[in-house]
């Protein structure tokens, strides 16, 4: 059956109903439909019976089904025996990348924390056996649940015909680039994988993050730049090796809802596209290559999936555009940054210099009489204020005329001063995916807070940074005597590389507490700040991703904030 003649309401394997078409091109076609056994949305692909690679791209979907991390898009099935040949994929609905990025670049911390994330979900594809190969801003999606999804991974790869000698580094260029995108809202690749403004380049090579956009620190510009071949430092050239460089640089934890807008900044001037036409959805297609890119020398075919990569973007999931594009920023002098703006866009006027000076009314001459009635009062009130500080009149009229003559005068309340709190115990809290529990960090909680450094408190080794599956995260919670404004928690851990995240509330259920940031272990102390201060009475500190050797260790942690 021609995917030409595929319509609404098919049903593929007595299963998939097919809804609506979000993309057709390339020979094959992305559909919304639903799967009647398990009554749940799926993304369902189509080919034309010419389509050249059905054989290559169901062999590929194959394989990435066996992909376990859940930041990779699922592959539910993959058939290409019957009339039909389909492959069935997680229905992904959220934001892109190059939607977000479509308002303003985001906040560094965060873009730091999506590419972390997309690093470590394409590092597990990698040791897999399988890579990417042809990532952009369409391809990684915030999803409205909250979490990180990549698409495309193996069969993306497929559809656009493309291949690479060397996958690992293909794909830290394309994670790299798309750092660069999240921080600058400026695309350093090829024009028709992205609908951003192209980078600003000097001698075909894109200028430094920032050079394009104020605020980025000097470390993760770093990282871009070893990605993306910008200037004489060392390249990455594994995606697990840009995953460890992200972990030491500041991030901002991800909020819980799809779109991570943020104040829209100036952008440089940049050449101008022929406008790509979008449609109102709240999904996003990721289209597939129109047409196919020359292909290499005979024999490379062989390399399957793996060594693929493409050249114009392809995609397997399914999130349809938004409405409308961004409006374009304001040009700016060739080859410069126009500088941030700052609360408000110019001062006040100054008035002309010839603007004519309007004189006051002049003043009649005070009535002698009266300034000689005021100058006795004066005297009088001067005099019983003398005589009250002295010693006369009663003690009430005393307190009573000093109140009078001191108000508007009153000194600012003393400000509550932070001191360290004194916590009651310490417990081990651990978050499961299933009924696997940690026995051993229930052990000595203790630990953190005996202030002893020798001792501490640890998990059982696992065999992954994701607990084994098992748990989804695990550590200690601290009961602090009297509820507080907790403002500073110190921990210290003897470990490195994870992910430690700090949470306060009034109850001690990790979903009713406020995460106050997360950070990686660097082998010593590190510092939380609450800003402004969280009140509560429990403090949890736990591991959501393991540190390096997949073990869990903590010592000594101290709060600080004022009580009450």
């Amino acid at each position: 059956m021609s995917t030409s003649v595929i319509e609404p309401g098919t049903r593929l394997a007595g299963r998939y109903r097919l809804e609506e078409r979000i993309s057709d091109s390339g020979g094959s076609s992305l559909w919304k439909a639903i799967d009647e056994i398990l009554a749940r949305a799926v993304a369902v692909r189509t080919f034309d019976p010419e389509f050249p690679r059905i054989g290559e791209v169901v062999t590929s979907a194959r394989a990435a089904s066996r992909l376990t991390d859940p930041r990779l898009t699922q592959v539910f099935d993959a058939d290409d025996s019957g009339e039909s040949a389909y492959v069935v994929s997680e229905w992904v609905a959220g934001e892109t990348l190059e939607q977000m990025l479509a308002k303003a670049p985001l906040e560094p911390g965060r873009a730091a924390t999506l590419l972390y994330e997309a690093a470590e979900a394409i590092a597990a594809a990698h040791a897999a056996g399988l890579a990417h190969l042809c990532l952009s801003p369409r391809d990684l999606v915030w999803t409205t649940g909250g979490t990180v999804k990549l698409l495309g991974v193996a069969t993306d790869a497929v559809l656009g015909d493309r291949y690479s000698d060397d996958p690992a580094a293909e794909d830290v260029r394309g994670l790299g680039r798309m750092l660069y995108a999240a921080l600058t809202a400026h695309w350093p690749g090829d024009e028709e994988r992205s609908d951003l403004p192209a980078a600003p380049a000097a001698d075909g090579v894109a200028q430094a993050p920032r050079q394009v956009q104020a605020g980025i620190s000097h470390a993760i510009d770093a990282i871009v730049c070893r990605c993306l071949g910008i200037g004489t430092a060392e390249p990455l050239t594994e995606p697990s090796e840009l995953a460890k460089a992200l972990r030491g640089v500041p991030r901002t934890p991800l909020p819980l809802f799809a779109g991570l807008g943020t104040a829209p900044s100036p952008r440089p001037a940049a050449p101008k596209r022929p406008a790509t036409p979008s449609t109102a959805a709240t999904t996003q297609p990721h289209q597939p290559p129109v047409q196919d890119p020359p292909r290499p020398a005979h024999g490379q075919d062989a390399r399957g999936p793996g060594r693929r990569a493409r050249g114009a973007p392809a995609q397997h999931a399914q999130h349809a555009q938004h409405a409308q594009h961004a409006q374009p920023a304001p040009p700016a002098q060739s080859g410069q940054v126009p500088p941030p703006r700052g609360r408000y866009d110019t001062p006040p006027p100054a008035p002309p210099s010839n603007a004519p000076t309007i004189a006051s009314p002049a003043r009649k001459p005070a009535n002698r009489a009266l300034l000689g009635v005021a100058a006795a009062a004066l005297t009088v009130i001067v005099g019983l204020g003398a005589w009250a500080l002295s010693g006369g009149g009663s003690g009430d009229d005393h307190g009573a005329k000093g109140q009078k003559t001191d108000q508007g005068q009153k000194s600012a309340p003393p400000r509550p001063t932070t001191v360290k709190l004194k916590i009651q115990d310490a417990s081990a809290t651990q978050k499961p995916a299933d009924q696997h529990l940690d026995g051993t960090s229930q052990k000595n909680p203790s630990a953190v807070i005996d202030g002893d450094p020798g001792t501490v408190w640890e998990t059982q080794t696992y065999h992954s940074e994701q607990f084994g599956n098992f748990l989804k995260a695990l550590g200690v919670t601290l009961t602090l005597s009297t509820p507080a404004k907790v403002s500073t928690i110190r921990v210290n851990c003897p470990a490195s590389g994870g992910t430690l995240q700090v949470k306060i509330g009034a109850s001690r259920a990790p979903g009713a507490m406020k995460a106050v940031g997360e950070q990686s272990c660097n082998g010593g102390e590190l510092t939380f700040a609450a800003n402004p201060a969280v009140q509560g009475q429990y403090v949890l500190v736990w591991f959501t991703r393991l540190p390096e050797g997949f073990k869990g260790k903590l010592n000594e942690i101290s709060v600080s904030g004022t009580a009450g």
